[in-house]
């Protein structure tokens, strides 16, 4: 399996099973699925509320000889509402709590926004804090001491342009080493690649199937099904694979690691095979040519009349 490394040469599994949005009842399944196929690479986020669900299908596996913790990667992510300092360290141990471990492979600030602690999700602009009032430095202070503290052993930011990972490494002392984001042919984020390689930070892709199972509320009308890009659709057929076995190789061909989410048993098979799965040079110029700056996860919920955000600020 194709891994990247660290400065510490630990190794993170490049190709990993996505949980946002698999629902209560379903996420548990799936892991179970997806760790007895061959998965050692699990993505997971406070925010998307199955963790203790994860969390039990892990301990399964440790508890029954299928893979052992230091077989596993685990990442978790820092929810917008815990930004301050003090509240790092506490939300990292309840994370822990419900997956049942005693550490994380990789701890992400999830966004570069903060919000109110008593608010789950902005609703207006009174659940959101400005970042003059809890700076990102602050936060990265937090994930520092997590990671000194034993509790994650990497750390790392989660949906930051260049400008907003820049005002976190100039005041580092551990700098992130991970940074995941959207990352497909129609938004291929070469020029925050480029940087986060100058800067030593990995990045990881984040719906790389084009997100067509989030809920409506987010997605525009007549948005482009990336599965059904005719050109994507095509190199498939040329290999004798399915469309979303070329997009999650197109992302592993790139160097970059890539989460796609399932809980069909068959589908998550298929998405691990995409590992072996080898696209030729002409493939992967074919498919840079489908860049058109297609965000599907706008941000544009963090955006609020009288708000302390615009669009620009969320990706900066």
């Amino acid at each position: 399996m194709r891994t990247l490394t660290f400065k510490n040469n630990d190794k993170m599994p490049a190709l990993g099973l996505g949980t946002w949005l698999s629902e209560p009842g379903e996420v548990y399944n799936a892991v179970k699925t997806a760790i007895k196929e061959g998965y050692r690479h699990i993505d997971c986020a406070s925010i998307y509320g199955n963790e203790k669900e994860v969390g039990r299908a892990l301990k399964e596996c440790f508890a029954d000889g299928t893979v052992t913790r230091t077989d596993m990667w685990i990442t978790s992510k820092l929810w917008s509402n815990m930004h301050a300092t003090a509240d790092v360290l506490p939300a990292i141990k309840q994370s822990l709590k419900d997956l049942q471990l005693d550490y994380l492979d990789l701890y992400l600030i999830h966004w570069p926004v903060a919000l109110k602690k008593d608010s789950m999700f902005p609703q207006s602009a009174k659940d959101l804090v400005s970042l003059n009032d809890i700076p990102l430095t602050e936060t990265w202070e937090g994930m520092e001491e997590a990671k000194n503290e034993g509790l994650t052993r990497h750390i790392g930011v989660s949906n930051f342009g260049k400008n907003n990972l820049n005002k976190v490494i100039i005041n580092a002392t551990l700098k992130p080493e991970m940074n995941q984001v959207e990352c497909h042919p129609y938004f291929q984020q070469e020029d925050l690649f480029a940087y986060c390689k100058q800067h030593e930070i990995r990045l990881t892709a984040y719906s790389p199937l084009g997100s067509f199972g989030r809920p409506d509320i987010f997605k525009a009308t007549k948005e482009p099904k990336l599965l059904d890009d005719t050109i994507i659709t095509k190199i498939a057929s040329s290999n004798n694979v399915t469309p979303a076995q070329v997009l999650i190789s197109w992302a592993l061909h790139r160097g970059m690691a890539v989460i796609p989410k399932s809980v069909n048993p068959k589908r998550i098979l298929e998405n691990l095979q995409a590992e072996q799965l080898i696209l030729s040079e002409q493939d992967m110029k074919t498919i840079a040519g489908l860049e058109r700056s297609y965000r599907y996860v706008t941000g544009q919920f963090w955006v609020h009349k009288g708000g302390p955000y615009t669009i620009e600020d969320v990706w900066a």
